[in-house]
């Protein structure tokens, strides 16, 4: 049985050393454990201070000290733990440059030293203040510099950014320019090398071949079309003769690269004139029905070294090009 007092508190009864509630009654007995009595009138505790961290011949004349401590957080592993010591004099050393001077004189001295720097800075301010830099334009998302920039907006939402372009429209039009004229001839350059090194002279019915007629030679062929009938180059070559001659009307001659001229007669009109250059299927001439001619037709005559006449239907077929059928 373990005895028990209900008509009075636990701490009245007689425990021995050998009691069951000897222990436990002791812990609750104990004073610095008890936060139902005494709360009211509680002290502060001071603590001595050591003699290593008292107030010495070290401190200043306002009683502050030259050192300050600090806990380390040392571990030890034996419950105490190590303090640093700060060197206070350290911190106050900056302060040891300011001096003032001593005498009037001195202070007269050090009063127009400043008046004329105060003065020299001043007229310096004034000269430069027309040679200012504008500042540089701040984007407020991330706080970068853009020179030459101007932003409308809030700073909170969408910002236009207005930037002096830093090339010249001039040069860039040059450069368009310039391209504009290099493409223009490359388009040329390829659409001549596209072009047929050689072409039929005209579209219509061959009529009339090479030989002898009425004991005359006939040295070429004719093939008739209605007038104005487009009348082309045969090959590359330059213009070298053009315009009205007798028995032919007017015709237009051509010589090639290799010495051949070719010969067209009979023309209504022409389109070229003397010394210029023409590539093969380039339009010379129409038909016309002018000079000896019983009708519109082109007399298309081919001259060897530019004089010796040779049946142009071979020297057509040597070229992929035919004048078709033979009518008489």
């Amino acid at each position: 049985m373990i005895p028990f007092n209900e008509f009075g508190d636990l701490d009245e009864l007689d425990f021995r050393d050998s009691s069951a509630f000897d222990k436990e009654q002791r812990v609750i007995a104990a004073p610095e454990l008890d936060d139902l009595h005494d709360t009211d009138d509680l002290v502060p505790l001071r603590l001595v201070i050591p003699t290593e961290f008292q107030a010495d011949a070290e401190s200043d004349a306002h009683g502050v000290s030259s050192r300050a401590y600090r806990d380390s957080h040392t571990d030890l592993s034996d419950g105490t733990a190590l303090t640093d010591v700060i060197d206070m004099r350290a911190h106050r050393a900056g302060g040891a440059h300011r001096k003032q001077t001593v005498g009037a004189a001195k202070s007269r001295l050090m009063i127009a030293a400043m008046a004329a720097g105060a003065t020299a800075s001043g007229a310096y301010s004034l000269s430069n203040s027309n040679t200012t830099p504008a500042p540089d334009t701040v984007l407020a998302a991330d706080n970068a510099l853009v020179n030459g920039a101007a932003i409308s907006g809030s700073a909170e939402g969408m910002q236009i950014v207005a930037v002096q372009p830093v090339s010249s429209s001039a040069v860039h039009a040059e450069e368009i320019t310039k391209a504009a004229a290099f493409a223009q001839e490359r388009a040329e350059r390829e659409a001549r090398l596209a072009r047929p090194l050689f072409a039929m002279p005209t579209k219509g019915v061959w009529t009339s071949g090479f030989g002898y007629r009425w004991g005359v030679l006939h040295g070429g062929i004719d093939v008739a079309g209605p007038i104005g009938t487009p009348i082309l180059a045969a090959s590359d070559g330059v213009v070298i003769e053009v315009g009205p001659t007798a028995g032919y009307g007017a015709l237009v001659k051509l010589r090639h690269s290799d010495g051949t001229v070719t010969l067209y007669g009979h023309i209504n009109t022409w389109l070229v004139s003397k010394g210029q250059r023409v590539m093969a299927g380039d339009q010379i001439a129409t038909m016309g029905n002018r000079g000896n001619s019983t009708g519109p037709h082109l007399h298309f005559e081919v001259l060897m070294n530019g004089s010796n006449r040779i049946d142009p239907v071979p020297w057509l077929a040597q070229r992929g090009l035919s004048p078709g059928s033979y009518v008489g």
